[in-house]
């Protein structure tokens, strides 16, 4: 989504006035990407500079500053925009060294979206704020969220001046999408964020509240067409070997082990002409995925919910967008190899893949209560199709996926799906999203269906939604945590706007509604009977938003649980709150939830007093010679007590991380984690007592030539104290694009 949430007050006024004008550079010099817009090609590139407030929300006119203009070149291999924004207090400016994908609110930054397709459904897009750190992904319009995982070999050069600052970002072809003939105009939005000015907001549009997508109001670029014409036949290929040697050594319930290993991987990414891309992945490594969380131990120890970094899954991420994920690419663990094909034509769009996964790869099957995880003992090969249709305000698609095992058996999967949008004559927005599939695994058959209706005004955003997950559903490409179930969920959201409580100004004020239903469905298979309540929610409460960055919520849970097949429906009645805030200039963000009342014990199937609080706490401080540290907090403990005055059930964990930015190119991460979990006698199920602990310490140096070449070396520690096992590991890595 936009950095800053939801969409400024900025009513649809109906305007027409000019958009990003596209100015032809056809000089044969490179453009130097240093932020100094002093070559000619800028003096003659006509300047935009029509922008709107949309945060904070406070009721207040944009007044005439701060002023920003925005020009975009188009060369034979790239978009180059340049930027000049003036700023009348430079020296309060924020944006220090800091990780790819953390540039939020809390800096001064420049945004650009950009759909080459034109149906408002997907767009490409960039952060760069003032020290040239990039925060890059696609945001999807069908659920109106952001998915940071693609990293684009986009290059940003800024120039901090006495009145503001100026820069450049060149977006080169070979990684923008767009069909080969035929296609819509292309359409781009342009935000900024001032941080020191109450984290206002600018976006190059006037855009509505109540949108259903932050793309739904996005300007065409005037003049490209005959760029499209010129470049829609241009080849690009893309060669990126990549070399890992990791060694370890450990204890694990008293026997040492030690082991040694190199490998050699590659991946190919290449694109004959606009509307086709083909990719290859060879004996990739899977076990150094660029997050902030513990990876150490290959891919198997992955957890299933870590951000997509894998360039070869990401590459039609628009085009497999489902309320169900039709293929979680979490599911596959060690790739020998794999295919992939994307084509997008102006009415429509497919993707195609195979790959062979290797043995060892995680199987999650879910049941009502649970979800079974096992560990794949045979290879697979991994297969899908999907595709699109797109008319105007109407997307119908079509999925094949089958997961084969070697040696016999295996998941296959149909469905359908369909998504509706449109907007009255009353200006009220609505939007229908239909899903259907059926799927076989070892001669028994599943369905699945998902049904969802948003209602969206200037006063109101409601939306119902209606999932049913056979029994027999089973998706090993996707992830099914639940099955045996239907889901009933409502939300009713009234928007109040500006309010003033207790001499405190709300620049957003909303009241909440929300209903939460799971029942199961018959299955004799299991010996699970139908219509069974498992859980319940009934969620009355309020959200708002006031000065220095600052949300907060909170809820009333009149809510009803049952921890297994059979047993008792517990009242878990509970408040829930959080809060989230930026008070100074040295804190990203500070934030909180809390959750306390009548607490599940599933395992004692039982309910005592309890909670769930979740701590996170990012900083950031310039150091000496131009250098960055980002630290980052995390606390969560969720408890419930027992009859015998102490904690029947208790799991602890923390997190911090460090990190050291020397230049935007190379950095140093040191990340410590601590968990415990622990059972008590809680005086009634007389349930086993056990304790359980695990320790991570890890070191990382990555360097960074450019986009596609690196080198890392890490060192890794971890250790279970209580078991006496312990694992260490050293991993050095190379990538080199060609």
């Amino acid at each position: 989504m936009l950095a800053g949430g939801a969409l400024g007050a900025v009513p649809d006024t109906g305007d027409k006035r000019r958009g990003l004008l596209a100015h032809r550079n056809s000089a044969p010099a490179p453009l130097a990407i240093d932020g100094r817009l002093i070559e000619a090609a800028w003096r003659d590139a006509p300047a935009f500079e029509d922008f709107h407030k949309h945060a904070p929300r406070d009721g207040k006119p944009l007044d005439a500053g701060p002023r920003t203009t925005v020009k975009m070149l188009v060369r034979d291999d790239a978009l180059v925009f340049g930027i000049r924004a003036w700023d009348e207090r430079p020296e309060r400016m924020r944006g220090s060294l800091a990780r790819r994908d953390k540039v939020a609110l809390d800096q001064d930054f420049i945004g650009i979206w950009i759909d080459p397709v034109g149906h408002g459904r997907a767009a490409q897009f960039v952060r760069v704020n003032l020290a040239g750190v990039l925060s890059d992904g696609l945001h999807r319009a069908d659920d109106d969220e952001s998915d940071l995982g693609p990293d684009f070999p986009i290059d940003a050069g800024v120039q901090q001046l006495l009145d503001g600052y100026s820069m450049e970002v060149r977006w080169p072809l070979s990684n923008l999408r767009f069909p080969y003939t035929g296609g819509k105009d292309w359409q781009v939005l342009v935000e900024r964020s001032v941080p020191h000015a109450d984290g206002l907001l600018l976006v190059s549009a006037p855009l509505r509240t109540d949108a259903l997508s932050h793309l739904s109001f996005l300007r065409e670029v005037g003049g490209m067409d005959a760029t499209v014409a010129a470049v829609r036949d241009r080849r690009f290929i893309e060669l990126r070997p990549e070399l890992t040697v990791r060694g370890d050594r450990g204890r694990t319930d008293g026997l040492r082990h030690r082991a040694q290993a190199a490998e050699l991987g590659l991946e190919i990414n290449a694109r004959p002409r606009a509307d086709w891309v083909f990719n290859a992945t060879i004996n990739p490594d899977y076990s150094q995925v660029e997050v902030d969380q513990p990876v150490s131990q290959g891919a198997g120890n992955i957890a299933m919910s870590l951000p997509e970094k894998r360039g070869f899954f990401l590459e039609s991420a628009d085009v497999l967008g489902l309320p169900l994920p039709a293929f979680y690419s979490r599911t596959v663990g060690n790739p020998a190899w794999g295919l992939r094909a994307t084509w997008r034509a102006a009415d429509a769009d497919a993707t195609a893949m195979s790959l062979r996964d290797q043995e060892g790869g995680r199987v999650l099957r879910g049941r009502a209560y649970e979800t079974i995880e096992t560990v794949r003992e045979r290879p697979t090969r991994a297969s899908l199709l999907r595709m699109r249709w797109h008319g105007e305000g109407l997307l119908l698609g079509a999925l094949a996926s089958q997961r084969k095992v070697m040696g016999g058996g295996g998941n296959d999967v149909l469905g359908v799906d369909m998504q509706w949008r449109g907007t009255g004559k009353d200006g009220v927005q609505r939007q229908a999203i239909v899903t259907a599939m059926h799927s076989r695994l070892d001669e028994r058959d599943g369905a699945y269906l998902h049904g969802k209706y948003i209602h969206s005004s200037e006063r109101w955003w409601n939306e119902a939604m209606v999932e049913a997950i056979g029994p027999g559903f089973v998706n090993d490409n996707g992830f099914v945590p639940q099955a045996g179930i239907v889901k009933l969920d409502a939300e009713i959201n009234r928007v109040l706007g500006q309010r003033s409580v207790a001499g405190l100004a709300l620049y957003e004020f909303e009241a909440h509604f929300g209903l939460h239903e799971i029942r199961t469905l018959s299955d004799r298979t299991l010996g699970q009977p139908g219509n069974e309540v498992v859980e319940r929610k009934l969620r009355p409460g309020i959200w708002f938003a006031a000065g220095r960055q600052t949300e907060f919520w909170t809820q009333l849970g009149f809510d009803r649980q049952r921890g297994r097949t059979g047993g008792k429906l517990h009242d878990t009645r509970a408040l829930h709150f959080g809060v989230e805030t930026t008070p100074y200039p040295w804190v990203t963000r500070i934030s909180g939830e809390v959750t306390l009342g009548r607490q599940l014990d599933v395992d004692a199937d039982r309910v005592g007093p309890g909670g769930n609080v979740t701590l996170d706490a990012g900083l950031r401080f310039p150091v000496v010679r131009g250098w960055a540290l980002e630290l980052d907090h995390h606390v969560n403990r969720a408890w419930v007590r027992g009859t015998l005055g102490q904690p029947a059930f208790a799991d602890t964990s923390w997190r911090w991380l460090a990190m050291l930015h020397l230049t935007p190119r190379d950095s140093l991460r040191l990340l410590a984690q601590n968990t415990w979990s622990a059972r008590r006698d809680d005086g009634v199920t007389q349930l086993e007592a056990w304790n359980e602990r695990q320790v991570h310490r890890s070191f990382l140096y990555r360097y960074l030539w450019r986009h596609g070449r690196s080198v890392s070396a890490g060192y890794v520690d971890e250790k279970m104290p209580l078991a006496g096992n312990r694992s260490k590991s050293l991993t050095f890595k190379l990538q080199w694009e060609i």
